[in-house]
């Protein structure tokens, strides 16, 4: 059996936030830049706070079978409302996407590689 890897994006909103939490997340802005934004398995934060108050987790699991995924999805749910909850941060429109990658199309350099393999 193959190893499925999935990418899970949690989005949301931060929410009532007091001013004191507002300047924290401000001072840590730049770790949490979009720009650095990656897939990883503790999950990475990104949001740019002066532009809105959305943020994104993004989240690199994986599992044996393809149904995993649903599994894979609800541990990133949850972690992001620990982590929520950890730093008293509201938050609301809590929402996800996962994707196997095993079952992602192939980008053109990939496509090409492929078909050498078979030449």
């Amino acid at each position: 059996m193959s190893t499925h890897t999935f990418r899970i994006t949690v989005r949301g909103v931060f929410d009532g936030l007091s001013t004191d939490q507002r300047a924290e997340l401000l001072a840590r802005a730049a770790e949490h830049d979009v720009l650095r934004a990656a897939f990883t398995s503790e999950g990475h934060l990104s949001y740019d706070l002066a532009a809105r108050s959305a943020f994104t987790f993004r989240f690199l699991d994986s599992g044996e079978e393809e149904q995993d995924i649903l599994e894979a999805t609800e541990r990133a749910e949850e972690s992001v409302k620990a982590w929520l909850a950890e730093r008293g941060y509201g938050y609301k429109n809590l929402r996800s996407n996962a994707e196997d990658l095993s079952q992602a199309p192939l980008g053109k350099r990939q496509r090409r590689a492929a078909a050498q393999k078979y030449v």
